[in-house]
């Protein structure tokens, strides 16, 4: 049976949910430097700390904007920078709070937005480094450190299974290999991918941009092309890698889609190019691979940018819409039966999509980075 699902804590919620006071507190740049101190606090000190940082923000607190647009960058910027300035406890304690499904050899949690899962440059802050917290958290001070069953991308929502045993992780990482999981993502895309449903079946490499600033990008590499109206095969990169995606538009207006998405594949960024390059409708918020050419904020329409309340100048605020709604382990170990996890899509996204006059599917339109309903079926 699947654990009871818990809220995860506000502190990464868009909106005017009333706990988000309590653990916004938290967040400030004094309390950053006290993750990155040689020596950690002592749990006398932490709590003076917390204390003096919840006094000064008292007296620091901004105004609310009167005007909608400031409003919704305010929400925005607030929503892309909270992650990166926590103490690793308080994001550890969020995570357990925040736990969608857990066993005896399993724990599922919630990826918020923002958070990286591996340590790099200029990463200050990355779920790897709290694992051993978790792990003393949920299993006292003596509990081993969690281990990761596979990860997600820094910008990504959704799902994410770790296990208590290093020989349970490698057994989850197996079946991600041998594709015996189902994965299915949602994503809100610029425009209407057509057909309304499909497969894009292209081989993607990873290439170097030249320009203002030179940069790598995954791409595609197909080993079909055009050639006086005829269809043509040539010859295949042999540094390029196999990609499937599956698609379904769930919902879409004039400009705007809400698609469900199953990798069959998981090469890098495979998601965000194969709807880039493949059917020319980036994802909302992807400001990487909207344009080949350059990074550069996403460019959007008049009409889409009125109904998100955001003028060009500020598109940059926009996070990626892309959310891990959805794995299905097969029965692992002493698990008989396969394991269905659902996590509900965070707030912004819910946002989004009533905002652009999408249809949300009816159990989750309450969004919220609560956990879904996950269990075994």
């Amino acid at each position: 049976m699947a654990a009871p699902c818990c809220s995860v804590p506000a502190f990464w919620v868009l909106g005017t949910n009333k706990r988000l006071g309590g653990l916004s507190t938290l967040i400030s740049k004094s309390f950053c430097s006290a993750a990155t101190a040689s020596r950690p606090l002592s749990a006398q000190k932490l709590a003076e700390r917390l204390r003096a940082q919840k006094q000064e923000q008292k007296k620091q607190k901004l105004p609310v904007p009167t005007n909608p647009v400031q409003r919704r960058v305010q929400e925005l910027v607030r929503f892309t920078q909270q992650l990166q300035r926590v103490h690793p406890n308080v994001l550890a304690k969020a995570l357990t709070r925040g736990i969608l499904y857990q066993d005896k050899d399993l724990v599922v949690i919630n990826k918020p937005y923002g958070l990286p899962v591996h340590g790099g440059p200029g990463v200050q802050l990355c779920i790897n480094e709290v694992l051993p917290i978790m792990g003393k958290m949920l299993h006292g001070h003596k509990a081993e450190p969690l281990h990761l069953c596979h990860r997600l991308d820094k910008e990504t929502t959704g799902v994410m299974v770790l296990a208590w045993e290093k020989e349970v992780a490698h057994q989850v990482q197996e079946l991600f290999r041998t594709r015996q999981v189902v994965k299915k993502y949602w994503a809100i895309t610029v425009r209407v991918p057509m057909p309304s449903a499909g497969v894009v079946d292209i081989p993607m490499i990873e290439k170097e941009v030249q320009g203002q600033r030179q940069h790598h990008k995954m791409t595609l590499a197909p080993t079909y092309h055009m050639d006086n109206g005829k269809m043509v095969k040539g010859r295949a990169s042999r540094n390029a890698h196999i990609a499937v995606t599956q698609y379904q538009v769930l919902s879409s207006t004039l400009s705007s889609a809400l698609l469900e998405l199953q990798p069959i594949t998981g090469i890098k960024h495979q998601l965000r190019v194969h709807l880039s390059f493949g059917l020319d409708c980036p994802i909302l918020g992807d400001h990487k691979y909207s344009d080949w050419n350059k990074l550069a904020p996403q460019k959007l329409s008049v009409g889409t940018l009125k109904k998100l309340g955001l003028q060009q100048s500020k598109a940059r605020h926009i996070p990626l819409h892309l959310h891990a709604r959805q794995l299905v382990l097969p029965a692992l170990g002493s698990r008989k039966e396969e394991l269905n996890l659902v996590c509900k899509p965070p707030r912004f996204f819910v946002h989004s999509v009533r905002r652009l006059g999408l249809v949300m599917p009816s159990q989750d339109q309450s969004g919220d980075n609560q956990a879904g309903q996950p269990g075994a079926q």
